[in-house]
């Protein structure tokens, strides 16, 4: 029984490797190079903040009229980090030549709306440029981090300690982190001409990135729900 709870509690952590495994093969058999790495792991930030709204709405309170604080805060994230993600994914189609600030010219939606047409715009470009295999591994990647969401958030009950206001700077520092160092090893690889072996090491950097914030994240969060 201890060993079969034990298996258990690390399926979010087997999803994530396994999910990082599918760039892998990218790179191996279908000739993806650093554009398309750099691309998918992008998207995959729009999951960790889809996964992140979730959290906010689902974070435990102490008096119901707190859920009201949900409806600025919720919103306020929705733009403040979509409007991160879309001048980030502009960064990076401009980066590889890709005609991201083009999308300016098409920008007309009032005041801070503007950054969420931004990102749409951009999404559309990113998926446009995505072979079929590429959208079937957003799609698990999309998929551990539901895992995750399901089995450490609700069901280990980190809800339960969650608050909406810490949870809205939670995801920047691993976008920060994580992208610095894949960037940087974009160009890298771009300056050789994009070998396999260095992509290859540049999905493995990212796959420990992955586990170490994984773990370091939910050992805090457990820890906090003990002390509830």
């Amino acid at each position: 029984m201890q060993f079969k709870n034990k298996y258990v509690s690390n399926i979010p952590l087997i999803a994530l490797i396994a999910a990082n495994i599918i760039p892998l093969w990218g790179v191996v058999f279908s000739g993806w190079d650093a554009f398309y790495i750099v691309l998918l792991y992008w998207s995959e930030n729009l999951a960790v903040g889809f996964y992140n709204v979730l959290k906010m709405a689902f974070a435990s309170v102490s008096k119901p009229v707190e859920h009201l604080g949900k409806l600025f805060l919720i919103p306020f994230f929705t733009i403040h980090y979509g409007g991160f993600m879309g001048v980030h994914g502009l960064f990076i189609l401009a980066l590889f030549n890709k005609d991201g600030l083009n999308f300016m010219n098409n920008i007309n939606w009032p005041c801070f709306l503007a950054f969420l047409q931004i990102l749409l715009n951009v999404v559309k470009q990113a998926y446009s440029l995505m072979p079929q295999a590429m959208r079937y591994a957003l799609a698990v990647l999309f998929l551990s981090h539901g895992v995750s969401f399901v089995y450490n958030y609700l069901i280990k009950g980190e809800y339960r300690s969650a608050k909406p206001d810490k949870l809205m700077g939670s995801p920047y520092g691993r976008v920060a982190v994580m992208h610095i160092a894949i960037i940087f090893g974009a160009f890298l690889t771009m300056a050789l001409g994009s070998p396999v072996g260095i992509l290859i090491v540049l999905v493995a950097l990212k796959t420990f990135l992955d586990v170490i914030f994984h773990l370091r994240q939910h050992r805090k969060q457990q820890l906090r729900v003990a002390s509830v």
